[in-house]
């Protein structure tokens, strides 16, 4: 298998694999374009794509890809590095992608709480929009505890089937 040519794989299949998972990630709420460069990142053997390879599995433009990688970096869905010995960049998915994204909502929903913790103070306890608060609070705390006890099961549970 040639991950470069595409040699021994249905590049067709592989295609509508990568559009078919796209769509889903556009219809879970991520962008069109940063969803088709995830996807066809996660469909590499490497995992390793430059601008130029992108750009021409999926037809776009380099500005696409610049924005689409863009984006994913700030989720911490893609990495980027240089090649060796060029001024290219190529774009990484990682195996704990998914870990990564999910670590980085923990620190957003830590700030959503303090917020929300300072509402419930400026608004009353007491009062309607306060309880709603209240509970809105709960909620992201009760998803916080879980979330922290889910990641560390997957530590073990990807060590024991993945060897990582």
């Amino acid at each position: 298998m040639n991950e470069a040519t595409g040699e021994g794989r249905d590049a067709e299949a592989v295609s509508r694999f990568v559009e078919h998972f796209a769509a889903q990630l556009v219809e879970a709420g991520m962008p069109r374009m940063p969803a088709r460069v995830f996807s066809a990142l996660l469909a590499s053997d490497t995992g390793v794509l430059t601008s130029a390879e992108l750009g021409e599995r999926l037809r776009i433009s380099p500005a696409a890809v610049s924005g689409a990688v863009r984006y994913l970096a700030q989720v911490r869905l893609v990495s980027r590095e240089r090649e060796p010995g060029s001024r290219r960049e190529r774009y990484r998915v990682h195996s704990d992608q998914w870990f990564e994204a999910l670590t980085n909502r923990e620190a957003i929903i830590k700030r959503w709480e303090d917020a929300l913790r300072e509402g419930v103070d400026s608004l009353g306890a007491d009062t309607p929009a306060g309880r709603r608060l209240a509970e809105t609070l709960a909620f992201f705390e009760f998803v916080e505890r879980d979330v922290a006890e889910m990641m560390e099961r997957w530590r073990v549970y990807r060590e024991q089937t993945f060897g990582r």
